[in-house]
């Protein structure tokens, strides 16, 4: 009678994104926080919020920081702050998530897509420049620019930055997947007029629902966010003075991130320390993101690049190991936002970086071990 042969143990799945190893770390401070809220009662504004904005600010260094219900609406409040609406122009990168665009479109403004970047995946000063110059044939008013910090990295504010001071334009950085990181000596959240950014579960900072924020210098500006994202309030709470939205952060979401910014830096360090691992590993196979010089990133998400995506991805996923597209569809490409106009020359750059841009489980807590298994099967996907 033969012998079977002994099945090989089988490998434990790969988290693309480990939040239950950050619980694990912090979970008795963070079921503490959320029973404190629980005992006192004070659901919605409560004084969490309060302190997690000036734990927030302290941290990136802006006088203000104003928290809210998404990072989505932390882009539509400060564009409500600024009044823009109907007849405006505002530019946006082609490539990167919808909800920059549509927090443009929601006011009634025009979203000008502007092309980017194929090292780093930010806003490209050209196609920016060009777009600005054919507002006026559109039609439209340029009021402002939303560069946005794609994958964990702060655009090219250097070049960003005077371009739009030149014609007058209100910069708002997306720093929705970038909060923490820095680019030539000011960190996230100073860069700029405004900054929105988003407190998403998958963030590098992310609270346990959805919730985002707004940093200013600028006192004023404050003080109006904090009316917009409460029904436009005035004096008190049955007095409204301006149109506005409920757009409050629950005061759950506040604790929650209190207990985490406690280990952000750490997890910052740690996220570094994986993308290094997975750039030594994958260089000269696969394009590789880096870092411009005086720049820092966050890691949000480790997007190569590759040829022959789907073939990739079905060997990943046999192997095991889970990937992400970010992004499949560039913004003028999207049935909702066809009708917007482009830069001239059009967004190639988006649209060759949406077929080739794969991206890989990254997290604070990827074992070294599990991450040479991705390296491996990566380089076996693409090779073989």
């Amino acid at each position: 009678m033969g012998h079977d042969t002994p099945l090989a143990p089988a490998m434990p799945p790969i988290d693309f994104i480990d939040l239950g190893a950050q619980r694990r770390r912090i979970g008795p401070r963070l079921e503490e926080a959320v029973l404190r809220v629980v005992r006192h009662g004070k659901y919605i504004l409560g004084p969490e919020v309060a302190e997690v904005e000036r734990r927030l600010a302290a941290f990136c260094g802006a006088r203000h920081c104003v928290t809210c219900a998404s990072g989505t609406d932390a882009l539509v409040l400060a564009l409500m702050a600024k009044n823009i609406g109907p007849g405006d122009g505002v530019f946006v990168p082609a490539f990167t998530f919808v909800a920059t665009a549509e927090a443009v479109a929601w006011l009634g403004a025009t979203p000008i897509f502007v092309d980017v970047e194929p090292d780093g995946f930010a806003m490209a000063p050209a196609s920016l420049e060009a777009a600005i110059a054919d507002c006026s044939r559109l039609g439209l008013t340029a009021r402002a620019v939303i560069p946005v910090d794609l994958f964990g990295q702060p655009a090219d504010y250097g070049r960003l930055l005077p371009l739009a001071a030149r014609h007058g334009l209100f910069v708002l950085a997306d720093a929705a997947q970038s909060f923490g990181a820095a680019r030539d000596g000011r960190r996230v959240g100073t860069i700029g007029d405004a900054t929105a950014t988003s407190f998403f579960p998958a963030k590098p900072l992310g609270c346990y629902g959805d919730g985002g924020a707004v940093f200013t210098d600028d006192a004023g500006m404050a003080a109006l966010l904090g009316s917009l994202r409460a029904h436009g309030q005035g004096g008190h709470r049955y007095e409204h003075v301006r149109i506005g939205m409920n757009g409050r952060f629950d005061t759950l979401q506040a604790a929650i991130l209190i207990e985490k910014l406690a280990v952000f830096g750490d997890e910052i360090v740690a996220r570094q320390r994986v993308a290094d691992r997975y750039g030594a590993g994958l260089a000269g196979v696969v394009g590789v993101p880096g870092t411009a010089a005086g720049s820092s990133s966050v890691w949000a998400q480790y997007t190569i690049l590759v040829d022959g995506r789907d073939r990739v991805v079905a060997a990943l996923s046999a192997a095991g190991v889970p990937t992400a597209v970010h992004y499949p569809i560039p913004l003028p490409g999207q049935i909702g936002y066809q009708r917007y106009p482009s830069a001239p020359g059009g967004t190639p750059v988006s649209e060759s970086l949406s077929k080739r841009v794969l991206s890989l489980p990254m997290h604070p807590y990827l074992e070294p071990a599990v991450q040479d298994r991705i390296i491996d099967a990566v380089r076996r996907a693409v090779e073989g």
